[in-house]
């Protein structure tokens, strides 16, 4: 499984975070979910198939909101309002390097907040499910 990121001046989360507020810089959030991303699919591919997934572009879950004073400009507040969304493209490879399957898909969890996550303080959970949730339903080993 290999992931590539679009560069940072296309994605809307360093876009609209040019100070990098927040603990984690771009190059650790996209670390973490890369790595993330790798782990889940290794494990629903049948052996010999290779995934190549592109994120064309990424808002990561919440926002800052630097107007609510100086003790709060690298908070990251959630809610309904900045839902994760990730826009990505993937080729499904076979193990001579045929494609089986490409295609891109826009990935959004509008009422991420609607759905708990317990005992999870992953500052990544909303992100990481929303695109375990994509590799469950693109690549469930009973799909052709």
């Amino acid at each position: 499984v290999k992931v590539n990121w679009a560069p940072d001046d296309q994605l809307a989360e360093v876009r609209q975070n040019p100070s990098h507020r927040g603990y984690m810089r771009p190059a650790q959030w996209q670390k973490a979910l890369g790595d993330y991303l790798q782990r889940r699919a290794e494990r629903l591919l049948p052996a010999g198939q290779r995934l190549d997934v592109t994120i064309d572009d990424i808002k990561l879950a919440g926002a800052y909101e630097p107007w609510r004073g100086s003790n709060m400009q690298d908070v990251r507040i959630l809610k309904d309002l900045y839902p994760p969304r990730i826009d990505l493209h993937f080729r499904l490879l076979d193990a001579n390097g045929a494609t089986l399957r490409e295609g891109s898909a826009k990935l959004r969890d509008l009422g991420y907040l609607q759905r708990s996550l317990p005992n999870d303080n992953d500052p990544l959970r909303y992100d990481k499910r929303l695109l375990g949730e994509w590799l469950d339903l693109e690549f469930r080993r009973n799909k052709s």
